[in-house]
């Protein structure tokens, strides 16, 4: 048995994996994040089961749109992942309008009835009163709304909660989707 061959092997193997750490690791913690799609509160657009991956460097150069499918720590439990989508940005005033959402901001200080194509008809979406975001503030809610616990239940969302944006769906395979 030739030691130094062996050796040699063990050390290339080992330099290999040390290298493959090095890149792979920064990439899960700082840059991107898979994410399992539990419950029904984001259907049709997100089914129970779902792996999905999440940008986390997007909003630390910019910030969340409406619209926007974003994963955040749960506020009153951080170690809980939700997923839900922004429908109202920092500044803004949501309220409800038979069964429809309605913002109010500075360029609408009238309101304006939110158009969400990406709900199920019909899907009315009811709360009480009106909510005035702070300027680091987000409501959030899920697609299936008579299924989600979000902001209507437990207040807006701070940004810092927030993790980052789906940007893909890998699973499963034949619905694979990139989320722009």
């Amino acid at each position: 048995m030739d030691f130094k061959k062996i050796f040699s092997f063990l050390w290339e193997t080992a330099k290999l994996v040390l290298i493959s750490l090095a890149i792979i690791l920064p990439l899960r913690y700082y840059v991107v994040q898979p994410f399992f799609v539990l419950g029904a509160s984001m259907e049709p657009s997100f089914e129970n089961g779902d792996y999905l991956i999440i940008d986390e460097v997007s909003y630390r150069v910019g910030e969340p749109a409406r619209g926007d499918v974003v994963v955040f720590k749960y506020p009153y439990d951080t170690k809980q992942y939700y997923i839900k989508r922004i429908v109202g940005l920092p500044g803004e005033i949501v309220g409800f309008k038979d069964g429809r959402i309605v913002i109010k901001n500075k360029d609408n200080p009238n309101g304006f009835s939110l158009d969400e194509k990406y709900l199920a008809s019909p899907n009315e979406t009811f709360g009480g009163g009106e909510v005035k975001l702070g300027y680091n503030e987000y409501f959030v809610l899920g697609d299936n709304r008579g299924a989600s616990s979000d902001s209507r239940r437990w207040g807006a969302l701070k940004n810092e909660f927030i993790v980052g944006r789906v940007v893909v769906r890998v699973f499963p395979f034949n619905e694979f989707s990139i989320f722009k």
